[in-house]
């Protein structure tokens, strides 16, 4: 199950060093019919990710009934985005 989608790389305060990408609310409800099938736990669901030609696995987060993509700062930087950033994302779920 995979889904394709612009999006904008936003910050959350915490200890580890991620920027994050909202699913759309359209995509998070598909995922949340799935989230009971691949969950491994607290509702975070393991996906692969890809913005333009980087690709990585990481889980999503839930939030306020939606979802997060962790984007770590090593990737970020790698892609060049910076806090704001307009970016499209290609999301498969149980990678």
């Amino acid at each position: 199950m995979s889904w394709e989608f612009p999006s904008e790389l936003t910050y959350w305060r915490g200890p580890s060093p991620y920027h994050f990408i909202p699913v759309p609310e359209d995509v998070s409800t598909g995922l949340r019919g799935v989230s009971s099938l691949v969950s491994y736990g607290w509702g975070v669901i393991p996906v692969s990710v890809r913005i333009e030609e980087t690709v990585f696995t990481t889980s999503l987060f839930p939030k306020d009934g939606g979802y997060l993509i962790p984007v770590k700062d090593t990737v970020r930087r790698g892609l060049g985005l910076s806090l704001g950033d307009s970016v499209t994302v290609e999301l498969i779920v149980g990678a």
